[in-house]
């Protein structure tokens, strides 16, 4: 079988991927300029206009787009066709608990599928293959993606969704999983809960695994690979940009390629916002060239990585990105989910707490722990005993029903929680994700 879903772009020569990014990026522009007003009033702001977008060399005199943007414009306001149009929606998380809402015409969730394939192909698996998605469905673009993704190549598409992980293993063993999808410490805890119930990887069909919604360490995907008896590989996605798949890993695993016939990649100064060369580390930035209802240009994705031409053994000429080293906002991501500090501190305020709050971050059996700890009012603190253990579970249920992550939450007395000059230290990540 071949190991390229579309091999003549996977493997076409980079000045055939760069005038395909030419061609598209120049329409894509026009398209946001008529549909999307927000881009025509920035574009216009900067004195541009679509002619003066030839070829994706020119791309560095677009203006950027922010995540805030996407906020400000909810829930519509960013989609490029009529919502007539719109075939599905998706969203994630954002500061506020406004959530940011993205859109797909048919074509858009036919290109998703084409992508994912791909990374399908890169793996190994094909037809004869059975996918089982542990990702979330839902709003949550997971699920849904690798879903799409393996239908088209023809597997046996299992959607399991999360959770449950007795039941997991039993379906991995009756219905003879062969390619598991999910995020890597979740996969780390089936491989735990598996040895658990006396069982071994020679008790389950799997080879392969696309691991992706949260950072992991190499260290992390050796762990997976002995407890699962797999290889597991990594897959790149925002769902502003379009889900999983914007980029993917393939049997070298040395970086992910980006679909450059969909996506244009850059690495920029995040504080100046100069584009800077291969090789460099910066902030990736995305535009979407092949989009209809949600094309982001040079979306500021926050995260820090460095970009590589150099040639790889698998044949396919899309530039290579590394996984994210980072961020440059204060966002976390706990067991898949995007969480910000300032989410929490919107639900303590509203319950009537002062803003002096604490949040341990830790990885405990491979599975990401969040701990509230929230200092009480003397008022409250004079309160008895039953009445701090209830106040602790209201929190953990708000926190709970923003987040859709369970957290512990503690109530500490007043005072306690360290002061700082400048910069509050509101987020302790014991998590070791660098090996």
């Amino acid at each position: 079988m071949s190991k390229y879903f579309q091999p003549e772009i996977e493997t076409a020569p980079v000045e055939q991927l760069r005038a395909i990014q030419d061609e598209r990026l120049v329409k894509t522009v026009k398209h946001v300029y008529e549909n999307v007003a927000l881009y025509r009033e920035r574009m216009d702001a900067a004195g541009i206009k679509p002619e003066d977008i030839t070829c994706a060399a020119d791309l560095y005199k677009l203006p950027f787009t922010y995540k805030q943007d996407l906020r400000d414009t909810y829930p519509y306001g960013m989609m490029a066709v009529p919502m007539t149009d719109v075939v599905e929606l998706h969203a994630s998380s954002g500061t506020t608990g406004k959530q940011i809402v993205v859109g797909y015409t048919q074509n858009d969730l036919d290109v998703w599928a084409d992508i994912v394939a791909r990374q399908l192909y890169a793996i190994g698996a094909d037809k004869d293959d059975y996918v089982h998605v542990s990702y979330g469905y839902g709003l949550f673009t997971g699920g849904f993606g690798l879903h799409l993704g393996a239908q088209r190549i023809g597997a046996t598409t299992i959607p399991v969704s999360s959770g449950n992980t007795t039941r997991q293993i039993t379906i991995l063993k009756d219905f003879g999983s062969t390619v598991l999808c999910c995020t890597p410490s979740y996969a780390l805890y089936i491989g735990e809960t598996l040895e658990q119930m006396g069982l071994s990887p020679d008790d389950i069909s799997l080879k392969a695994g696309i691991f992706g919604a949260e950072p992991w360490t190499e260290g992390m995907r050796k762990d997976i690979e002995k407890k699962l008896g797999l290889k597991a590989y990594d897959i790149y996605g925002l769902t502003e940009i379009m889900g999983p798949g914007v980029a993917f890993e393939c049997e070298e695993q040395t970086g992910m390629h980006v679909n450059e016939d969909h996506f244009i990649v850059e690495i920029i100064d995040p504080d100046t916002g100069e584009v800077l060369p291969e090789g460099a580390e910066g902030e990736i930035v995305f535009s979407c060239i092949s989009k209809e209802a949600f094309p982001l240009l040079r979306y500021r994705t926050r995260d820090i990585g460095v970009l590589t031409r150099k040639k790889c053994s698998c044949g396919r000429t899309f530039i290579k990105m590394s996984k994210p080293r980072g961020r440059t906002d204060d966002m976390l991501i706990i067991r898949g989910v995007n969480v910000f500090p300032s989410q929490i501190e919107t639900v303590l305020t509203q319950l009537g707490y002062s803003a002096n709050y604490q949040l341990i971050v830790d990885r405990v059996n491979n599975t990401d722990t969040l701990e509230v700890r929230v200092e009480m009012t003397p008022e409250m603190f004079s309160d008895a005993v039953r009445n701090i253990s209830a106040k602790e579970s209201e929190i953990r249920e708000a926190l709970k029903s923003l987040l859709g992550l369970s957290a512990k939450v503690k109530l500490v007395e007043p005072q306690t929680i360290e002061r700082s000059i400048g910069k509050a230290v509101r987020v302790i990540d014991n998590r070791k994700l660098h090996d």
